[in-house]
């Protein structure tokens, strides 16, 4: 079991943002930032991956971006793709941390874009599996699977069983069997805390205009049948960075991190520290 310690960090506007670590304090530090969804947390979302970026000696920061995990959760307010990047980077700035390479996916990756952006000797390298936030927000609302993500999510109705089904919604159904209990109660116990603004106030522009603006090098991995953040956006990063990779895994929903955790956990170390 690896140890994971907790610290809080007061950001502006008074909100409270997690960061979770584990890992040896003086490694490069890799930054996981998570999804979207009801009951998402840094934790939950890269539990299989922890041990062994820490065993490659890496620190490893996983932070719960405002909104979820044990972070501030406002209600009454637009969660922009700016406000998750802004309170992510300050809270991170506390954390000590001067530079570091970015692992997100989904909304993660589309934050890990946007700070790339904004703070750019703050970022080393990007790590980006289906990336969110490369095409216009209403393109997103027309995928199966953000189709099938309407639930009784904030309401009292919401329970357990519903959470199964929206966590099987982000994996390929050969995967679906292998889905901890532990992670469904792992991400309930989240959701119950969640307000409804979280996802249906959500704001993301659209950042593929500027991908070429994005000199660090990146490294993008999807899933073949991802039904959130189509497998075909892997090309935007293809004709637009100056310096990225691609993988593409068969058989594959939204979630690569978790579905192929052994060979992204290689595939990843790999490539970090071909670049530390």
């Amino acid at each position: 079991m690896t140890d994971i310690a907790t610290t809080t960090h007061r950001v502006s506007a008074g909100y409270d943002i997690v960061i979770a670590e584990a890992g040896d304090r003086s490694g490069p530090a890799v930054v996981f930032i998570h999804g979207s969804g009801p009951g998402a947390s840094g934790a939950s979302n890269f539990r299989q991956n922890i041990a062994a970026f820490v065993a490659a000696g890496y620190r490893v920061i996983l932070p719960d971006m405002i909104g979820y995990g044990g972070s501030s959760k406002p209600e009454g307010i637009d969660y922009t793709l700016q406000l998750f990047t802004d309170t992510l980077y300050e809270a991170l700035v506390a954390h000590g941390l001067t530079r570091a390479s970015l692992v997100g996916n989904s909304l993660g990756g589309g934050v890990a874009l946007q700070l790339a952006l904004d703070h750019p000797d703050f970022v080393h390298n990007l790590v980006l599996m289906a990336p969110g936030c490369v095409a216009p927000r209403e393109a997103y609302f027309v995928m199966p699977g953000i189709t099938k993500m309407v639930s009784s999510f904030g309401g009292p109705e919401f329970d357990l069983a519903e959470q199964k089904r929206l966590v099987t919604n982000l994996v390929h159904p050969d995967f679906a069997p292998q889905i901890p209990d532990a992670l469904v109660a792992e991400r309930f116990a989240v959701a119950r805390t969640q307000p409804k603004d979280v996802l249906m106030r959500m704001r993301t522009p659209d950042l593929s205009p500027r991908l070429a603006d994005i000199t660090q090098p990146v490294f993008v991995l999807w899933g073949l049948n991802d039904e959130f953040c189509p497998e075909a956006h892997a090309r935007l990063f293809l004709d637009n960075c100056p310096d990225v990779r691609a993988i593409t895994f068969g058989r594959t929903g939204h979630w690569v991190q978790v579905e192929r955790a052994a060979e992204f956990n290689a595939y990843v170390t790999e490539f970090l520290d071909a670049r530390r």
